[in-house]
């Protein structure tokens, strides 16, 4: 009986030009959903046979290495064909029958680049490169050297994020105008050294590595090229799961610009966020009963006199329709002292109601427990939930400017909506805090929650889980079905 062959090959197009590159450095970016990630375990399969090769690819946290989804569950579907076994003590590790080995670690600190001193790596890989600074990218590039007979490389995948060092390092490869990749030059390979300058080592690139070498005989010149990447590259994903690309498309406008169309230069700005013909404004009688009433607060305790640009208090009162709509019902937005603020959302909760969640963002640090704890002891007796505030504003703000944009967001009718209308047209500010929106996520979070909830009550309420897929600690790269990334090919029925 013959043995059963497999054979595990790239999606033609960008994937297979990435698995192909000759280049030292491969940055493989641009659009959700292409098979990078797929890519970058695909790539060191080509050496297991060799004992003495052995590959390291990082994720930036030790969490986005085996969260259910991640690289590490992914090959999970793939190693085992190719002969694998691994263990995760001490290190996610895989082990082929040869000796070779792939690790997956992660580098959550800048100092942690310094336990790689003495390294030889024979393939780097980095798994949304765009996480990692500078300083670590550098300092892992050194240790790219091995005595394996091989000549050692690195890959690199990526989202577009414009703050990264590697929009510089990629600027030739993509339009500075629109922020989208030149596709006649994904691929390309250009050359550079790394000059000593005044301001430090400065890149020099050119088409040829003789003309490097002839100015700067003494400096070894490395290849480097872009990959761009589009979920229509990825067929099989799109195939196995066709509602990706929904997800994608209903983004709010910066990241469906970064995740769809791979713009690497579109920055959130006022208007982008929230419009005001995406709230419909609907007159009180028309409003059906609600299956869950929010106030949700931004806390502030700076009065006028003190500070003219000191952030304000707001609380938007936000419900849930029998209809499945979301109403506003009030906005309120002040400049007041810690006292005022206290004695505000007491006599608001007396006026909205024990039915009324009220929704309190938390400042991380003693102070913000501190505040909170007072207010849950005045307002005994009605539903409060409060949660610390993590990742930045922006981020925080996506799910809430996407229920407004999907037009799910209406108003009820009164003398504050054109003025809370226009605090959302602003956001995010230039100079300032959005205290409005910040306000607005709260209520919006704790009426459409799916969470489960410790205690009852004011004194024992408590977040314990989120299942917002648009978190701010979300990886975006988490999303991706490892199914979609890759084809097998074996004698038989396809699997």
């Amino acid at each position: 009986m013959s043995q059963e062959v497999k054979i595990i090959k790239p999606q033609p197009g960008p994937q297979e030009q990435f698995l192909s590159s000759p280049a030292d450095i491969v940055i493989y970016g641009g659009a959700a959903g292409g098979g990078k990630s797929y890519a970058l375990l695909l790539e060191p399969l080509r050496h297991i046979s060799n004992p003495q090769f052995g590959g390291v690819i990082f994720r930036r946290t030790s969490t986005q290495i085996d969260t259910q989804g991640s690289l590490w569950d992914t090959s999970k579907q793939l190693y085992p064909h190719a002969g694998g076994a691994y263990t995760t003590a001490p290190f996610y590790t895989w082990r082929f029958p040869s000796g070779s080995r792939i690790q997956m670690r992660h580098l959550q600190h800048e100092k942690n680049v310094d336990d790689w001193q003495g390294s030889q790596i024979p393939y780097i890989g980095f798994d949304e490169l765009t996480h990692f600074t500078e300083k670590q990218f550098w300092t892992l590039a050194s240790r790219s050297r091995t005595t394996s007979g091989m000549r050692p490389y690195i890959r690199a995948t990526c989202n577009p994020d414009p703050d990264s060092f590697v929009l510089k390092l990629i600027e030739w490869w993509i339009d500075q105008e629109t922020g989208y990749a030149i596709p006649e030059r994904s691929g390309v390979i250009r050359y550079f050294v790394r000059a000593p300058s005044v301001d430090g080592d400065k890149l020099i690139w050119a088409s040829n590595p003789r003309v490097l070498k002839k100015k700067y005989p003494k400096l070894e010149p490395m290849s480097f090229t872009f990959i761009r990447s589009s979920l229509e590259d990825n067929k099989i994903l799109m195939e196995a799961d066709p509602g990706y690309l929904a997800k994608l498309e209903g983004l709010p406008y910066v990241e469906r610009e970064r995740l769809r169309a791979g713009n690497w230069l579109v920055r959130p700005a006022a208007g982008f966020f929230f419009k005001s013909p995406w709230f419909r404004v609907v007159e009180p009688s028309a409003v059906p009963p609600m299956q869950r009433v929010s106030r949700g607060w931004d806390l502030a305790g700076t009065e006028p006199s003190e500070n003219e640009k000191a952030d304000y208090t707001a609380g938007v009162k936000m419900g849930l329709g029998d209809d499945d709509y979301l109403y506003i019902f009030d906005h309120v937005h002040d400049q007041l002292s810690p006292y005022q603020v206290e004695t505000q959302i007491t006599n608001l909760a007396s006026q909205d109601g024990i039915g009324t969640c009220v929704a309190l963002a938390q400042d991380p640090g003693q102070a913000g427990k501190s505040q909170i704890l007072t207010l849950r002891k005045k307002l005994k007796g009605y539903e409060v939930r409060s949660r610390t505030m993590s990742g930045d504003k922006v981020t925080r703000a996506y799910p809430v400017s996407t229920a407004a944009e999907a037009g799910l967001i209406r108003l009820v009718r009164g003398d504050w909506n054109n003025k809370f209308l226009k605090h959302l047209e602003d956001f995010p500010p230039k100079t300032g805090s959005p205290d409005t929106v910040d306000a607005l996520v709260e209520a919006h979070y704790q009426v459409t929650r799916s969470l489960e909830v410790e205690g009852s009550g004011p004194e024992g309420s408590k977040e314990t889980r989120n299942t917002d897929p648009t978190a701010p600690n979300h990886d975006p790269a988490l999303d991706r079905s490892a199914s979609g990334n890759h084809e097998f090919i074996q004698q038989g029925p396809r699997w």
